[in-house]
């Protein structure tokens, strides 16, 4: 029995977490859980998970009044709150369901304290991988990937990657596959979440649409599997039907291929990397009659060139990237900028603060200060109308 601490237990991975302990409850208790705004879950999630022993929420406000209606719950809120669940609430894993930045702070406190992270939060990595690397060889935790294409590199790969030549990550190609740029100049908010595939949250569908994940994903996958940067690549693959692939040095190839559905890789992290019976439409010979791959050209996705650099560069300019992504994305998302501009944006941000910007020895506190500062230069810069 492993007691599970679920953050972000409202989103699409969060929920689909849900299920899966709902479905194997004799291998899983939900003991605390964070759901940010989306206070109308509380009921639901407790009535189905009578072990919960505390809870976080993002408003102030909010907390209070909940105290009163759970007086025998904790309630938490804030950034703090998530990282008050891991101080107060025993469990063995810590699912970071979490979008963005705020991933951060909660899976370099958990594996400080010893504890296994189940991540989907890519944000932690791509912007902490320095610092979460050190952790990972001083303290007992580990980091089990939820990503589909970082489940399918672990089976992939094995344990010897001195035997890798290439490994390979797959991308639908987005809604916009085979698009101008002149072509996307005016698509909407509605068009750009429409992903082909996979049913994700806004965010995370967005910086598909973008490649911005494929950047984020080749970032996470160089600190996941000790990987260089230059054997991570990317293979554009429209059926979504193989998540991964390597090439070994005598050139014979292993591919991933199966469903569609984060159960599958949510399923193979928090049972710590190994396979289990998952609930899903299996597929057969026939539903994968043919497989494209079409080769993944790094100047019409400018983003993806911006996080290999980032890569090379490490220190600060992760953040950078990841900060000014964020602000861009919810500008977009809020109607505030056209869909190529997020490219402009972030382009524009990282170039500019990426040889400048260094505060010194990396920590915590510092990627904290650094996040903030490119945020504010981001919405300055969008607000000024210079996009």
């Amino acid at each position: 029995m492993m007691d599970l601490i679920l953050l972000g237990a409202s989103g699409s991975i969060g929920t689909q977490t849900l299920e899966i302990i709902e479905e194997e409850q004799d291998n899983f208790r939900l003991v605390a859980f964070s759901v940010g705004n989306r206070v109308d879950k509380i009921n639901e999630i407790l009535a189905k998970h009578p072990f919960v022993k505390a809870f976080s929420v993002k408003e102030k406000a909010k907390c209070l009044e909940l105290k009163k209606e759970y007086p025998h719950i904790e309630v938490y809120h804030g950034d703090e709150g998530l990282l008050r669940l891991l101080e107060t609430v025993k469990a063995n894993m810590v699912v970071n369901a979490l979008v963005g930045f705020v991933g951060l702070a909660p899976t370099i406190y958990a594996l400080k304290k010893g504890m296994d992270v189940a991540l989907a939060n890519k944000e932690a990595i791509v912007v902490g991988g320095e610092l979460i690397d050190d952790l990972l060889k001083k303290k007992g935790g580990k980091i089990y990937p939820i990503d589909s294409e970082h489940v399918a590199l672990s089976k992939c790969l094995g344990n010897n990657c001195s035997i890798v030549k290439e490994a390979y990550i797959t991308a639908s190609g987005g809604p916009f596959l085979g698009k101008s740029e002149k072509e996307t100049e005016n698509v909407t908010v509605e068009e750009a979440l429409a992903h082909p595939n996979w049913k994700m949250g806004a965010k995370i569908t967005i910086d598909s649409a973008t490649m911005m994940n494929k950047g984020f994903e080749v970032i996470e996958a160089s600190y996941l599997f000790n990987l260089p940067s230059e054997k991570i690549k990317i293979i554009i693959h429209p059926e979504s039907k193989v998540h991964a692939a390597v090439r070994f040095i005598d050139e014979a190839f292993i591919f991933d291929l199966g469903p569609a559905d984060m159960k599958v890789p949510i399923s193979y992290a928090i049972h710590k990397a190994s396979r289990v019976n998952v609930k899903t439409t299996p597929l057969s010979f026939k539903d994968i009659p043919a497989l494209h791959f079409i080769p993944f050209e790094l100047e019409k996705y400018p983003l993806v060139g911006l996080a290999y650099d980032a890569l090379k560069r490490k220190k600060y300019a992760p953040t950078i990237l990841n900060a000014a992504n964020e602000i861009a994305v919810y500008a977009f998302l809020d109607k505030k900028i056209g869909f190529n501009d997020i490219t402009k944006v972030v382009t524009h941000i990282y170039n500019e603060f990426v040889d400048t910007l260094d505060l010194g020895k990396l920590s915590l506190d510092k990627l904290i200060e650094a996040d903030k500062l490119i945020r504010e230069k981001t919405t300055k810069f969008i607000e000024g109308g210079k996009v």
